[in-house]
């Protein structure tokens, strides 16, 4: 038997090493890692530009993304965001019972003290923290 494909949902406020650990976790991009923050990231120099007025657009785009590898019956795909809001992560739970695959929900924690590079201060860390609600299932 098959082992079930997943999809791998890595959560965390900014600066908490998702990217990181999604590419760690990728085995040197062997499987795909889908992020928000490629939507405004430069894939020649790499600089990040956030733009608050096309966050909409980047959403899209991931959920396209991940959609796609799913079609494609892609054995691992990573998705990395802060998924701090349930409308953030709703999607994917929708598109991965779509697709038959199993979902795993990652919490990333920053207790190696790293700092975001996107610039988000730490009252609004604190902002995103409060509205962070975990679900654990009995």
């Amino acid at each position: 038997m098959d082992a079930p494909r997943s999809l791998i949902l890595l959560r965390g406020l900014p600066g908490s090493g998702k990217t990181s650990l999604a590419k760690i976790l990728s085995e040197d991009n062997k499987y795909p890692v889908l992020s928000i923050d490629s939507y405004f990231t430069d894939a020649v120099t790499g600089e990040y530009n956030f733009d608050p007025y096309k966050n909409h657009l980047a959403y899209k785009q991931c959920e396209t993304q991940t959609e796609d590898y799913l079609k494609k019956e892609t054995s691992k795909i990573f998705v990395d965001n802060t998924f701090t809001i349930e409308w953030e992560i709703e999607p994917y739970f929708n598109l991965a019972k779509k697709y038959n695959y199993r979902v795993y929900v990652v919490t990333v924690e920053n207790r190696h003290g790293s700092h975001n590079i996107h610039g988000i201060s730490n009252e609004q860390l604190v902002k995103m923290a409060s509205k962070y609600k975990v679900q654990l299932m009995p």
